[in-house]
């Protein structure tokens, strides 16, 4: 019986570390896991703008796309069950920085934000 009494406090102990609130590459605050990987960046030598519309037309064929904020250079989408984010960032005038976001309901899904940004690319050299 003491043993159940000593096993609780480690239990509530591991729920409130592994629960918190993480960071979305486009400024807000998701309920989920933090310490677990989600984000690709990538650097490509185009405008922003045209990293977006490359961006949109991946999220379209893969997804759905939920928001795009013109202001901060970010997409919102939905593939599958996922919610994903894409943000460029313009560093200077030929090269520009990609964030692809990818968060589940419980965690992050590193390997679609690493084909979603694999795409991404694609998308930009058949554009050219």
């Amino acid at each position: 019986m003491k043993m159940k009494f000593a096993v609780l406090p480690l239990l509530l102990g591991a729920v409130l570390i592994l629960s918190g609130c993480v960071s979305t590459v486009d400024g807000h605050m998701k309920a989920g896991v933090p310490f677990v990987r989600d984000t690709m960046v990538s650097r490509y030598e185009r405008t922003p703008s045209q990293i977006l519309s490359a961006a949109k037309a991946v999220l379209t064929r893969t997804g759905t796309i939920i928001g795009d904020n013109t202001v901060i250079n970010t997409i919102q989408a939905k593939v599958d069950t996922r919610t994903v984010w894409v943000r460029v960032v313009e560093i200077d005038n030929k090269v520009s920085e990609v964030y692809v976001q990818v968060r589940t309901k419980t965690g992050g899904d590193v390997d679609l934000a690493s084909q979603i940004d694999k795409q991404i690319a694609i998308q930009l050299t058949v554009a050219r």
